[in-house]
């Protein structure tokens, strides 16, 4: 690539939407419909139209609060208590009060949800305590409806984009944001009043036991910008140790979805073809029961469902390999696996950061306001436990209205020009080399000391030693190479990828014990200790350094008794040998 200094584009903007997938344009939607007026503009580093963790559509909505089967009071206990008390009530419960008015607000506008002979949602049954499953059978059209309502209320969308950093002004409140075109490797200086981040997990920290870089249990461009971007805007982020870790398809790397088949009468099994977990719902202590079986004599473990009927395992196929990843029916045809004969090998996933799937995530409260004045987050990458899919939704709604009353409000911030130069500095100095460290170099073995320091159960030493590797894989920065927009593209996110795991190792440092179940097993600290019942915040002190806290957990809105706490600790299906 040339050395020339890039072109550069400076638009301006109420507000700027960063992501494309499920979150981003809920909240350009929702701010649009609150001010027709408002200037919105959606930015996505890929394409909106099949962008995102949903790019293929969803099989299913995992945390549907519908009347009559459960109230939000009922749904905050669940996620209180699968969190082990560590949650935010207030920003649960604003989710499960939008969740329903959500689901018919999509239903509206097209997305088709499973219905019984009346009309009613058919709900199903897969959480410990309550019922809040609802099958979309034919989940795939879910982008294309988020594609129209964008068009039809004229938000402006910039594909191809992607954002590197926020601006913000002398007084700390948000000034806009700074891209870079993923063809072109042009530059665009975003002008706005308030930012929201929508830019989802960050799936690509660990390295699938595949050894493939976009292998991931998660989508693979969700590599972690949001997070890194917050951190380095000065929010604050929240119990980042609490990792990602799910059930996958062995070799496959996509869910194996207990939650589809459970409600069928499909089931986790050992190698016995046994039962031994009580219910199928990711939590930490779940994956801790999953892992206890892969390491005993009772492993590999597996999705049952060949005792189901013809009819029943013809449905499953249905939804499984027509929604989410239609990929999975051909990857178990071509390895001669019918659901009727053989049960599914399943394995554990690499680690990341997700509150959908556990509750590592930017800090935000009930209306997703960050700790920075004017920025908001949603979705995966924000600090609301086991969202999921739905709760990127209600979320992103909920951020795009208070987004433009917020926008209504103020006037947009000056940034300082010295920053946006600094910035195209460190973007563009890997396309100022003639050759050095390709992106995907760099990147795998960011990835592989991930998996060798930092993966649970961890382990004190190991993790101070993933540091020291971690600063030596930063010091080689100087060294990267960038050939193209596409390679220019890689490299910025195998930055963010050693954000992301220099995060990691400083919070699981942090939380001296052992909680949520597998996700934080640390091996020299093995005890819950009821002084770590907080949050903890990672943040970047006023020397610029990394640094961590602890930040009190609020009092409930929703009370849950003592004896309530421990449900989900009690998984383990007892053998007669172990009831006696």
């Amino acid at each position: 690539m040339s050395d020339s200094s890039p072109n550069v584009e400076i638009i301006e903007t109420d507000l700027l939407v960063i992501g494309g997938g499920t979150g981003g344009p809920m909240a350009a939607i929702k701010a649009k419909e609150a001010d027709p007026k408002l200037r919105v503009l959606l930015m996505e580093k890929a394409n909106v139209k099949r962008s995102g963790a949903i790019s293929m559509g969803m099989d299913g909505l995992n945390n549907a609060v519908v009347p009559g089967y459960a109230t939000p009071e009922q749904y905050v206990k669940e996620i209180t208590v699968a969190n082990d008390g560590i949650v935010n009530q207030k920003a649960v419960m604003a989710y499960a009060q939008g969740s329903f008015p959500m689901i018919q607000y999509l239903d509206k506008l097209g997305v088709k949800f499973e219905k019984d002979g009346s009309g009613e949602y058919n709900m199903r049954k897969v959480h410990h305590m309550g019922t809040y499953v609802l099958p979309m059978p034919e989940g795939h059209n879910v982008k294309k409806v988020l594609y129209r309502q964008l068009r039809r209320l004229q938000v402006a969308v910039t594909n191809r984009y992607m954002a590197t950093r926020l601006l913000k002004d002398a007084d700390g409140r948000i000034a806009g944001a700074i891209g870079v075109n993923t063809r072109t490797s042009e530059f665009l200086v975003i002008k706005a009043k308030a930012v929201v981040l929508a830019c989802g997990a960050a799936g690509r920290l660990g390295l699938p036991a595949s050894g493939y870089l976009f292998g991931t249990y998660e989508n693979a461009a969700n590599c972690g910008d949001g997070y890194a971007m917050a951190y380095h805007a000065g929010a604050q982020l929240a119990n980042l140790e609490c990792y990602q870790i799910n059930p996958l398809i062995k070799d496959y790397n996509g869910p194996s979805c207990a939650y589809v088949t459970g409600p069928f009468g499909g089931f986790t099994a050992n190698n016995k073809g046994e039962r031994f977990i009580e219910c199928d719902y990711w939590s930490g202590q779940m994956m801790l029961e999953f892992w206890r079986e892969l390491q005993g004599g009772n492993g590999p473990v597996f999705l049952k469902m060949d005792h189901l009927r013809e009819e029943t395992i013809s449905e499953i196929e249905t939804i499984l390999h027509s929604n989410e990843r239609p990929s999975r029916g051909r990857f178990h045809e071509r390895r001669g696996t019918n659901y009727r004969q053989r049960a599914v090998e399943m394995h554990i996933s690499e680690i990341g950061f997700c509150s959908g799937h556990s509750a590592s995530g930017v800090w935000v409260d009930e209306y997703a306001q960050t700790t920075v004045p004017g920025l908001y987050a949603v979705g995966d990458m924000a600090a609301v436990p086991h969202n999921y899919m739905l709760g990127a939704f209600v979320n992103g709604g909920i951020a795009g209205a208070h987004a433009a009353a917020y926008c209504a409000s103020t006037t947009l911030a000056a940034y300082d020009e010295a920053d946006v130069l600094a910035e195209q500095e460190r973007v563009m100095a890997p396309t100022r080399r003639e050759d050095g460290i390709t992106p995907n170099e760099m990147e795998f073995k960011t990835r592989r000391f991930v998996n060798d320091y930092l993966e649970p159960p961890k382990v004190t030493a190991k993790m101070e030693l993933g540091q020291r590797r971690f600063a030596e894989i930063r010091e080689d920065l100087g060294h990267l190479v960038a050939r193209d927009p596409h390679e220019l593209l890689r490299a910025l996110e195998t930055q963010t990828i050693l954000d992301c795991a220099d995060m990691a190792a400083h919070a699981s440092l942090y939380r001296t014990e052992s909680r949520w179940g597998f996700y934080h097993l640390r091996v020299d600290h093995p005890e819950t200790d009821p002084n770590w019942a907080c949050h903890t915040v990672l943040f970047k002190d006023e020397k610029g350094r990394m640094a961590s806290a602890k930040r009190e957990v609020d009092p409930f809105i929703v009370p849950v008794a003592e004896e309530e706490m421990s449900a989900y600790h009690q998984l383990r299906i007892k053998t007669p040998a172990a009831a006696e």
